[in-house]
């Protein structure tokens, strides 16, 4: 019996019928056991089959074994209810707590004593951003929120300043001891210093770390406040001070598209763009590019661009709480933290600017540590009923496989998401686990990253992400052993491996047009970017255009 399951205690009972068919008597006994659990219509049909009963009966048997049942459920009612009357005058039933509970069963059952459900906080604020985003208020917001940016941007500035200035006196300092080693001090010395040295920069980074926070925390509420009052305000139509204020001025617009122009020619990335059509009956169209990119670039606030910083998060505000949100796909180790490589650089570029809607990128990591704890609890207790059940020595050495693994970490293949509304062009970011196997050249269509890809498009097709960014090579940064042949190989499997993804898309959601996005790091060559161009179409089915001329 499982725990906390109530045991239910069965009696039987004998159910007579009795029954004339012509000049003979019949009775039929059958034995039910009370309560009962089974339909009795069910019940009923199985009688007049397994004893090949007349028709005529049909309706009367029905009838009687309907009150034969109610009967005896409604005696067994009364008798559990003498039962408890009982116990209760001989005073071993502690009345109040009884009392209290009927009342509490009666409250939570009853539409009319229900409470009224409180309000979530965050989903009216997305409701009200929402409206006002879409509204004339929306350049209003982005120049409050571009305020903030640039606030976070200078308290940055100074903490950047502040720690280089630290790093040159302790070199200047180690300088001098490291000419003194051997004369007047020891390595002990030196490892002193240096201990001292670590110690200083961690005080100044987390001193750093807490005013950010701080001024996030505050910006963040006071942004909150302020969109609610003025959505407050906005519904008051004789409030002529807030329609003037809420007016896009263009000269001011234009003013600030002119500061963001740059003296020089901006970098544009090499870049491909093909509508294809999937499917066998009922065609898709979807988009693809093929960039030569850093993956950060679509997170990071192009304070340079030719648009305007404010106009460029325009986009990204307008489909925040729509159906078309956009992902990224990040590559990351197995350690959920964002203390090395691309996601302190990912981490980094989070902090640049306050993040209004949702948690900061630290509080999702450790709310996703958390639930990979308790998944793998979960999973581990399973396996070790698995275990017990059987006493084979592969079990045996998988268990022990099991237990040398580090339980916080991610397996190859996995990923978690992070949700963010601080970032250029980005609304969701799947960061997908990936081990050092990515840089050989002999990963199949089965490997856990190509799985892990097809698990991150089955999100999308459930959570409305309609535009994701894939590294078509599975790898961020380029490396001697990654030849033309290797770029060809893997781009060719990402690119087949993808397309029967997108085509299973459609048993997803339905046949939902999307754009997908590969990205290949910076530093490849040309000549290998317009080769894997031109391999795109080869794999994809590409809608060719039609030329029409005219006979004369």
């Amino acid at each position: 019996m499982k725990p906390g399951k109530v045991k239910v205690c069965y009696t039987e009972r004998e159910f007579v019928y009795r029954f004339q068919a012509g000049c003979e008597s019949f009775a039929l006994t059958v034995p039910l056991q009370f309560p009962v659990q089974e339909n009795l219509d069910h019940l009923h049909g199985r009688l007049m089959l397994l004893h090949n009963l007349p028709c005529f009966i049909e309706q009367d048997l029905k009838k009687s074994l309907c009150q034969f049942v109610e009967e005896e459920t409604i005696r067994d009612f009364d008798r559990e209810a003498e039962q408890a009357l009982e116990c209760l005058k001989l005073s071993t039933v502690d009345v109040e707590h009884l009392a209290n509970s009927w009342m509490k069963a009666y409250t939570e059952t009853t539409l009319e004593h229900a409470r009224p459900e409180e309000p979530n906080r965050d989903e009216d604020f997305a409701d009200i951003y929402h409206d006002l985003i879409h509204s004339p208020a929306s350049e209003t917001l982005l120049n409050l929120e571009h305020n903030y940016f640039v606030s976070i941007s200078e308290l940055l500035g100074e903490r950047d300043v502040e720690m280089k200035k630290l790093r040159e006196r302790q070199g200047a300092e180690m300088d001098m001891v490291m000419q003194e080693l051997g004369k007047s001090l020891s390595d002990q010395d030196v490892n002193s210093v240096a201990a001292q040295h670590f110690e200083s920069q961690q005080i100044l980074e987390n001193k750093w770390i807490t005013e950010l926070k701080q001024l996030s925390t505050i910006q963040k509420q006071e942004y909150q406040e302020w969109v609610i009052k003025l959505h407050q305000d906005l519904k008051n139509p004789n409030n002529s001070f807030i329609s003037d204020e809420i007016k896009v001025q263009p000269s001011r617009l234009q003013e600030s598209v002119e500061a963001s122009r740059p003296t020089f020619e901006e970098h544009h990335p090499l870049e491909e763009s093909f509508t294809i059509h999937l499917g066998a009956q009922l065609k898709t169209m979807h988009n693809l590019r093929l960039l030569r990119a850093d993956m950060l670039d679509f997170c990071k606030h192009k304070r340079n661009h030719r648009s305007g910083v404010k106009l460029h998060r325009l986009q990204t505000a307008l489909s925040l709480y729509s159906t078309s949100l956009c992902g990224l796909v990040l590559l990351v180790d197995n350690r959920i933290n964002s203390y090395s490589g691309i996601k302190r650089d990912f981490a980094t570029v989070c902090q640049e600017c306050t993040d209004f809607h949702f948690p900061q990128l630290q509080e999702q990591l450790d709310v996703v540590q958390q639930v990979v704890l308790y998944a793998r609890a979960q999973r581990n207790q399973k396996t070790k009923h698995q275990h017990d059940s059987s006493n084979g020595n592969e079990v045996r050495g998988d268990k022990f496989k099991t237990t040398e693994r580090n339980h916080s970490n991610l397996l190859p293949g996995e990923f978690y998401v992070t949700r963010h509304s601080n970032l250029s062009e980005i609304h969701v970011v799947f960061h997908l686990c990936v081990d050092d196997n990515m840089r050989s050249g002999n990963i199949s269509a089965r490997d856990p990253a190509i799985m892990g890809l097809r698990n991150i498009l089955k999100v999308c097709c459930t959570h409305d992400i309609t535009t994701i960014n894939i590294p078509l090579l599975l790898v961020h940064e380029m490396s001697e052993e990654m030849t033309i042949p290797w770029c060809s190989k893997r781009a060719e499997l990402v690119f087949k491996c993808v397309k029967g993804f997108m085509m299973e898309m459609v048993s997803w959601d339905g046949g939902v047009s999307r754009t997908v996005q590969f990205l290949v790091p910076q530093n490849i060559s040309e000549e290998m970017f317009y080769q894997l161009s031109n391999m795109l179409p080869q794999i994809f089915r590409v809608s060719s255009t039609l030329t029409l001329t005219s006979k004369r």
